[in-house]
């Protein structure tokens, strides 16, 4: 037989690697470097708010006239974005917020307002110095927990993020088209980052557009897993100081910062045409 030709020498698959020189440990992100000035700032939270729009028309938050999230402007604190009512939350651009002031009136952007996102966020805003942005739409798990009238039990370790950090207002009126009615959802909502409306949905508020987005987000997850559970069974929730525990792990905005990014850079991606 003819000899073949021999085989070269196995090689190892990590030759051809670029290795860090000195191999490290890093578990979280950088921290994000903040903008460097008032403008970009503002650019900054309405891209993100854009953004938020899109994902929430991705995640089915996109009922009828009813959902509005806003940002407050970094500016004019007492005025803040908003979207315009009648369009479509998976149609929105920078370029059709609406600037509105603490009277209700459209300072930039063409409108109509809904009353409904001014009666409540203006209160918010005002009530709450700290919220930068704030979100509530008419999404289904969200209204079907809420007509239950109680607060989530720590379920699993997502819905610890809500842990002894969400309120329940009991008190439906109908349509929200007062500011005193907001105030009320304000004082309901008290320093938290999540309220339960009764037999209306639910409203979540955060230091960034990032976190009261991803939060109204996982929130509407907490409701969906907790009612199949319970049409499933009888739920074993999470031992009190365990639930303590996990919220002080993952209930911060750093994570929901950063879970919402992730979301954003795959939107943009998509649908360039939202920066406009």
């Amino acid at each position: 037989m003819p000899s073949s030709s021999p085989c070269p020498p196995p090689t190892s698959p990590a030759t051809d690697l670029a290795r860090n020189p000195t191999p490290q440990r890093k578990d979280w992100f950088d921290a994000p470097s903040p903008r460097p000035t008032v403008q970009a700032e503002r650019r900054y939270r309405q891209e993100n708010l854009a953004v938020a729009f899109r994902l929430f028309a991705q995640q089915g938050f996109d009922y009828g006239l009813a959902g509005h999230i806003t940002a407050r402007d970094p500016e004019w604190t007492d005025h803040f974005w908003v979207n315009p009512l009648g369009v479509h939350f998976s149609q929105i651009k920078v370029s059709d917020l609406l600037l509105v002031n603490a009277a209700g009136e459209i300072v930039i952007g063409q409108g109509p307002l809904n009353r409904a996102a001014f009666a409540i966020h203006a209160a918010l805003h005002e009530t709450r110095p700290d919220i930068i942005a704030a979100a509530h739409t008419h999404s289904t798990y969200g209204k079907a927990w809420s007509a239950l009238g109680r607060k989530l039990d720590p379920l699993t370790q997502d819905s610890c993020i809500f842990y002894e950090d969400h309120a329940l207002f009991d008190d439906f009126t109908g349509v929200v088209l007062e500011t005193d009615e907001g105030f009320r959802i304000g004082k309901a909502l008290g320093a938290q980052k999540a309220v339960i409306l009764q037999n209306h949905g639910i409203l979540t508020a955060g230091p960034s557009v990032e976190a009261a987005a991803w939060w109204y987000i996982a929130l509407e997850n907490a409701c969906q897993a907790q009612l199949l559970a319970e049409a499933a069974g009888t739920p074993q929730p999470i031992r009190h100081e365990i639930a303590q525990h996990t919220h002080a792990q993952i209930g911060g905005p750093g994570g929901a910062q950063f879970a919402f990014r992730s979301l954003f850079d795959i939107l943009v991606r998509q649908q360039p045409e939202v920066l406009q």
